[in-house]
């Protein structure tokens, strides 16, 4: 894919060590880029990973992760979201895996991981742990990655209800992360509602995004001491650079026990449709001039066409009409029009090879091809790993 000065969406994004004073395993990152081809799509790729392990050793697991994910994204067409987010964190989990056993001082270092892809208008995710991805629509919030915690796993069988789970002993054991010696498998359920199948919320994969909807990604730090329906209001009433900011000082004002880190992307009022040709009034000014003086340059050339073949007609008529058979003598000596070369042919115009770039605007500028960010980690991360 080719980098982009701007992502097509809203983007904003903040992290914060929180108040108990260990370092930040958090790691984030965000990129714009567009696809190659005719009809080229804006791409938006953001991922938040928490690292697990201290010592700093989890902070080196969360970049390895960021960066291990963000460049094969760089590096692929979009033409398989799905693949891609999951082999290359199956990738980066067996490189902390390496890592961590080859040095003593990394020794238990791992991370979770929580990426979105969005592809013109489709969003595509993929997970591992407890770094959580929300979507809010028409005035609601839906968390759409399911956690990997004993937690989950008990509330999904019953055994425990929701509200009992924040201050249960288990509340920050998680089932999965990366850099475990079990091969990971990266979780692509997209679940839209309560209690939705596996199968149905991996078919939710590529879900078409409307105006104004909101996608947050966000570490645990925030998510154990904030609720949802919280980050619901703060942004969408406020605008999101200081919704982050007052969700992360709510946090803070609880605790803070935790790194805290958000990534939050919204899709404008109006979305451009990058998958159609581009139309004359989606053109930048240039090109705009451009396609009118083509518009131009062929009506011309119809006109000098629709006049010869009337000029021709009127001429067929006066040769072989009753006056010019009666006195043939006095008809004009005939001779053939030229034969008018087309508009390609004289260099006139100059057919593209492909349809102009479209460039999409948007409120955040992302240079170069990987912007990495600082950030927080949540727990499982909470407790150095033996």
């Amino acid at each position: 894919m080719i980098p982009a000065e701007r992502a097509h969406l809203q983007v904003a994004a903040l992290t914060h060590p929180g108040m108990s004073g260990k370092n930040n395993e958090d790691r984030y990152a965000v990129a714009a880029f567009r696809t190659e081809g005719e009809r080229p799509q804006p791409v938006l790729f953001a991922i938040v990973s928490d690292g697990i392990g201290g010592h700093r050793a989890g902070e080196i697991a969360a970049e390895m992760v960021v960066e291990t994910v963000s460049h094969a994204v760089a590096a692929s067409n979009a033409a398989n979201p799905i693949q891609t987010l999951r082999e290359s964190i199956m990738r980066s989990s067996q490189e902390i895996l390496v890592q961590a056993e080859s040095n003593p001082e990394k020794k238990g270092m791992g991370a979770t991981c929580a990426s979105a892809l969005v592809v013109g208008d489709r969003l595509y995710i993929a997970y591992v742990g407890d770094s959580r991805i929300y979507l809010m629509r028409d005035g609601k919030i839906q968390q759409i990655s399911i956690d990997h915690t004993w937690i989950q796993e008990a509330i999904d069988a019953g055994l425990l209800e929701p509200e009992k789970s924040k201050e249960h002993p288990n509340a920050h054991v998680i089932r999965r992360y990366l850099g475990s010696k079990q091969p990971v498998n990266p979780d692509t359920r997209l679940r839209l509602a309560p209690g939705e199948s596996p199968e149905r919320s991996e078919t939710n994969q590529g879900l078409h995004l409307r105006p104004n909807d909101q996608i947050l990604l966000c570490s645990d730090g925030l998510t154990d001491l904030v609720r949802d329906d919280e980050i619901l209001n703060q942004l969408q009433t406020v605008p999101q650079e200081q919704a982050l900011e007052n969700l992360v000082k709510m946090a803070n004002q609880r605790g803070g026990h935790d790194n805290i880190t958000l990534v939050a992307l919204r899709v404008p009022p109006t979305l451009p449709d990058a998958t159609q040709p581009v139309s004359v009034s989606a053109l930048p000014a240039q090109e705009k001039k451009k396609s009118w003086v083509f518009v131009i340059l062929g009506l011309i050339a119809l006109l000098v066409i629709l006049l010869s073949l009337v000029g021709g007609w009127l001429f067929f008529r006066r040769t072989t009409g009753p006056q010019a058979t009666a006195a043939p003598s006095l008809s004009p000596a005939v001779t053939q029009p030229a034969a008018i070369p087309s508009l390609e042919e004289t260099g006139a115009i100059s057919t593209p090879s492909s349809p102009p770039t479209q460039s999409f605007p948007a409120s955040t500028e992302l240079p170069g091809l990987i912007t990495p960010l600082a950030t927080l980690t949540p727990w499982p991360t909470n407790t150095i790993a033996p």
